[in-house]
């Protein structure tokens, strides 16, 4: 990404400058000190496909934030973090005008702390949703019936395309990377067929904590609940964690399975609204809330 344009020390000694690889164990310390679950190995996938900024005191590391680039229109923002020592100095703006510079005409999505609000707000961001995290150990889940033609079978890394086609659809960006990468590191990933043509997929995966479930991708609420019940099915007795989109409708189904609600970020969007296909895939569960 360009060079921060606010790189020059501030009153209070702090420079912004992009951030490397180098940076990763100071990261992972700081999202300690605030008490995110992110592991080392959560912050390597995430920065291996971002550009990200880091702002420097005294040669120590007090604050990160990233961007994801997707294709020529869209991107993603996510772990902007200051140092609790450090906040209330207007790193936090210092640091989201270095992300967004560049990205004047893309359509940028972020989601937001209830601090982190009003900042992007003023920054021309819109409310255009809400997640809700549930997590918990996930109870043994009913299996939610078919309609014919319907099943659920292992993905298999030969349907790569189909499922980066799928992603896109939902999510309304290309992130074919990412997905690529998903797949061939995921402890599951199960697909929702019909007459033998994916039409939607879920993935359970190592982060945090224990286990994530997402993303998730179907037609409709219920092919979502046969996707999730299978994986928290293969999950039980394990911490597992899942972000949805609040209009999804799943929070009550979920917390019926042990998966209960500890957070609710907002979904924020600068620039044209997510063109998501309104006769496609439709995206239930998130990566994580940084990548979207």
């Amino acid at each position: 990404m360009p060079e921060p344009t606010s790189n020059a020390p501030s009153m209070d000694g702090v420079v912004l400058r992009p951030m490397t690889a180098a940076d990763l164990p100071r990261a992972h310390a700081l999202t300690a000190e605030l008490r995110w679950p992110h592991r080392p190995a959560d912050w390597e996938l995430m920065f291996s496909h971002a550009e990200g900024v880091a702002a420097e005191r005294d040669g120590e590391l007090v604050a990160t934030g990233l961007r994801w680039l997707w294709g020529k229109t869209h991107a993603t923002i996510g772990l902007v973090i200051v140092s609790p020592a450090c906040q209330g100095r207007r790193i936090g703006h210092r640091l989201m005008s270095a992300l967004l510079e560049g990205l004047e005409d893309r359509t940028v999505l972020l989601h937001a702390t209830a601090e982190g609000r009003g900042l992007y707000e003023r920054l021309g961001f819109v409310r255009t949703g809400e997640v809700r995290q549930h997590q918990g150990i996930a109870l043994p889940a009913p299996l939610i019936a078919l309609q014919p033609g319907w099943r659920l079978r292992p993905a298999g890394l030969n349907e790569l395309p189909a499922l980066q086609a799928l992603d896109t659809a939902a999510r309304g960006m290309p992130r074919d990377a990412l997905v690529a990468e998903l797949l061939q590191n995921a402890d599951a990933c199960v697909v929702l067929d019909h007459d033998n043509e994916p039409k939607g997929f879920a993935m359970l995966r190592r982060f945090g904590r224990g286990h994530s479930i997402g993303p998730v991708v179907a037609p409709d609420a219920e092919g979502a609940k046969a996707l999730i019940a299978h994986l928290a099915g293969l999950n039980a007795g394990n911490f597992t964690r899942i972000d949805i989109d609040f209009d999804s409708g799943l929070a009550e189904w979920l917390e019926s399975i042990g998966l209960l609600r500890v957070d609710a970020p907002t979904t924020m969007v600068r620039g044209d609204a997510l063109a998501a296909s309104a006769q496609g895939p439709a995206l239930f569960a998130l990566v994580t809330q940084a990548v979207g």
